[in-house]
């Protein structure tokens, strides 16, 4: 019993230490990133290729995870309403939520387990198979042209695929209301623009910038770090999508109270 206990006490320091060591070495990563991004050559073309593919193919997971999300909050929410005789707040309390943290927040988780567990695994089979060293050899700033693009890339595509999920997530909302009342498009969108303000729905959208950000660097550092082999691949991509789902969810709730302290009025 006790060998089991100590075991457990070990393996929980052993992972508390790797966590930490990961976050000293992606501020390391950032800081780097940050003086990179500035310098010319600036790889447009790349940039606009890996914003396209990345978008394009998230597309479609985070339109269903989005429009699921609006149909099942509805349901979930209108009897708790019709309970209290306030079902007319329910298009507008669907829409702050949706708009406020669920569409940001479930847009991000969806695009680190897609995104960022991709580049993780692309570019740690480049480093274990020594393509990012030839590079090197070659004259080629590999940290430019590998980590600067997608990291760019992500950080801006994100913020679009937050907006397109918002908008598919009313949509579910709506077929849900349709399901138990009648009610109109015009009337629903109506009472949605009526209660989201400008203080809800403009932190919502650019904290989403920080997690497209948190999700291209995470996938990047690890994969441009990833050793051992094809088992130091998998671990990337592994790696990748539970640290940046992490890091995610903690930096949402610091931005929550930053954004409650620049806006206080906001409730």
């Amino acid at each position: 019993m006790k060998f089991q206990k100590d075991k457990f006490f070990a393996v929980t320091q052993h992972q508390l230490t790797s966590f930490f060591e990961t976050l000293a070495g992606l501020f390391i990563f950032s800081i780097r990133f940050f003086k990179e991004v500035f310098l010319p050559p600036y790889e447009v073309v790349e940039i606009r290729k890996h914003m396209i593919e990345l978008g394009m193919k998230t597309l479609p997971i985070v339109g269903v995870t989005g429009f699921i999300i609006g149909l099942v909050m509805t349901m979930q929410l209108q009897p708790v309403l019709q309970r209290f005789g306030a079902e007319a707040f329910l298009p507008g309390s669907i829409g702050i939520t949706i708009v406020r943290e669920l569409g940001p927040v479930i847009t991000a988780l969806i695009f680190a387990g897609r995104v960022s567990s991709g580049i993780g695994a692309e570019l740690g089979s480049m480093r274990v198979t020594e393509q990012i060293d030839a590079m090197e050899v070659s004259g080629v700033n590999p940290f430019r042209l590998l980590v600067v693009t997608r990291v760019f890339a992500t950080t801006f595509i994100l913020p679009l695929l937050t907006v397109y999920v918002i908008f598919i997530s009313l949509v579910g909302s709506y077929i849900a209301v349709v399901l138990v009342q009648n009610m109109t498009w015009e009337y629903f969108t109506g009472r949605v623009i009526f209660a989201v303000e400008f203080a809800d729905a403009v932190p919502g959208i650019l904290k989403t910038f920080v997690f497209g950000f948190i999700v291209g660097i995470v996938g990047a550092y690890l994969g441009f770090n990833a050793k051992n082999g094809t088992e130091g691949v998998g671990k990337a991509s592994t790696t990748s999508v539970v640290v940046s789902s992490l890091l995610i969810l903690i930096i949402d709730m610091v931005l929550v109270k930053l954004t409650l302290w620049v806006w206080p009025n906001v409730n």
